[in-house]
Order: structure tokens, then sequence, then C-alpha cells
């Protein structure tokens, strides 16, 4: 049996947004911030709809869903990324590799089809107004939060599985602040071509397929509200406008990255930045501080 000479691979190097420690410092008090208002503000969320009954509807049982996942999905990726800042010497284990892989692709697939949930729910309550109550049921809200859930999970094992038993053996240097598997894959010791087409076009099709269904579910809104008051389809598309910008932001990102893979470094790092960091900032403000309902249960909350 003919043994091979390779060196294993146990950590890998980290490379970071940039090496000026002028810069680094400014990006330790933003992203620090960030991060700060992210996690306060998801989770005041999720308590303020659990305690306030006047918002056990499924439109705030998906929304306290998707700041959940925003919360998880902000610490899988930032936390690491702001100690790092404070590091010359940046680096990650194999095991740390994979599971911010895992669970990055697991919370950022979830929260694909739970956007396109409450784009239907939206759907629903505007375009089938007299339905919505039998259609939008309890059930119906807790098998597409489970849909998202399991959707994610699926989604993350599979890309997960098809890299872990890569042979590593060098290079080890990561050009960006996180793992994730078109930066991985390609440092794997042998030919990943075909692997990698097959990888990014299971993520880029999903977020791809996600996207054009929330289009068209904010364009069926817009049209129906158009037809019936034109009051109405400008105040709803005031609020389908900020809905629209979070899911550019996010889904724009995963579709360049995944499906057509510029390969541009610094252009990489920025659009990761935004579905990583910005994206789960942008969610409470943009769902919560424009909503009435939710500016009222803040008022219950200080009576």
């Amino acid at each position: 049996m003919e043994e091979v000479n390779q060196t294993v691979v146990s950590e890998f190097i980290i490379l970071g947004l940039c090496n000026s420690w002028e810069l680094r410092a400014f990006f330790l008090l933003i992203f620090s911030s960030l991060y700060l208002i992210t996690i306060l503000g998801n989770i005041f969320i999720v308590l303020l709809i659990t305690a306030d009954l006047h918002l056990h509807s499924p439109m705030y049982f998906l929304l306290a869903n998707l700041s959940f996942i925003d919360f998880c999905l902000s610490s899988v990726i930032t936390p690491k990324m702001i100690t790092d800042f404070l590091k010359e010497n940046k680096t990650i284990s194999f095991g740390g590799c994979m599971c911010q892989i895992f669970f990055g692709h697991f919370f950022g697939g979830g929260e694909m089809i739970l956007l396109v949930s409450m784009a239907y729910d939206r759907y629903v309550a505007i375009c089938k107004p007299l339905h919505y109550s039998s259609i939008m049921d309890r059930q119906k809200c807790t098998g597409l939060v489970m849909t998202s859930w399991i959707t994610g999970f699926v989604h993350s094992i599979s890309q997960l599985a098809l890299i872990i038993k890569l042979p590593f053996c060098g290079p080890r240097e990561l050009d960006s602040f996180f793992c994730d598997i078109p930066l991985v894959i390609r440092l794997a010791c042998m030919d990943t071509y075909s692997l990698e087409m097959l990888i990014n076009a299971d993520s880029g099709v999903l977020a791809t397929i996600c996207f054009i269904l929330l289009l068209l579910s904010y364009f069926y809104i817009l049209l129906t509200v158009r037809l019936h008051s034109k009051e109405g389809a400008s105040k709803a598309l005031s609020t389908c406008t900020a809905h629209i910008t979070v899911v550019v932001l996010f889904f724009g990102p995963c579709i360049f990255i995944y499906l057509w893979p510029l390969h541009i470094t610094w252009v990489d790092k920025f659009l990761a930045v935004f579905y990583a960091v910005i994206t789960p900032v942008l969610n409470p403000a943009i769902y919560t501080l424009r909503n009435k309902e939710i500016k009222n249960a803040i008022q219950r909350l200080r009576c």
C-alpha cells in the first residue's frame, strides 16, 4: 500500500478585509456598532412580538422568525470578523471553517425561503383578503417556517457533504474575512472545476428562484392595489419598495457570488459584507420601524 506524503491542513489563514491598521480600527468600530444594533434590534423584535398579544398574527409570527434567523446569521460571521481586526495573524481551524460554511448556508438558505413566505403572506392579505384567515391559519404558518428551516438544513448539509472530504494540503490562505465554499474549494489539492460549478449552481439557483418568486409576489401586490385604489397603491409602493430594497441587498450578492461569480477579490468581499452584515441590520428597521402596529406595541410597552 502506497503512502502519500501530504501535510493535511488543520487551519486556514484569513487575510481579512484590509491590512492597514487605520482601516482595521475604523472597521472595528463600524462593524462592532452594526453587530450590537443587529443583536439588540432582532432580540427586541422577537421578545416584543412574543409578549404583545396584538401581534400574534401570521405576519408577525413570520417576522419574529426572520429576526431570529438574522440574529443567528449575523452571529456566524461577524464576531469572528470583529476579533480578527485586532490580530495581525488571523487563522481559523478546519473544523471552525466547516462550521461557518454549514451554519452560514443553513441560516442563509432558511432566510431566503422565509422571505418568500412573508411575501406570500402579504400577497394573500392584499389580493385575497376574504380568504386570508382560512389560508394563513396556524398550521400553514408553522408549515412555512418549518419549510424554511428544513430547506436551509438540506441545502447546507448537501453543500458541506461535497467539500468536507476534499484533500486540503496547501495552500491555505483565504483572501476574505470568513470561510465560504467558493474560496475554500479552490484550495483543495485536486481539480475541482466540475464540483465548483455544481456547488455554485446549487446556491445560485436557490437564490435566483427565491428572488424571482419575491419579485412576482410584490408585482401582483402592487398591481392588485393599483386597480382598487390610487392612494393605496402609493402606500403599497412605498412599503414594497422598502422590502424590495432589503431583498435586492440580500439576494443580489448571493446571485453574483454563486451563479455568476466575478472572481474579483474586492468585489466579492464587498458583496459578502452586504448579505452577512448589512442586511441583518436593515431587516429590523425596514420591517418594523415603518410599521404602525409595531410602533403602537412599543407605546403600549412604555405604558
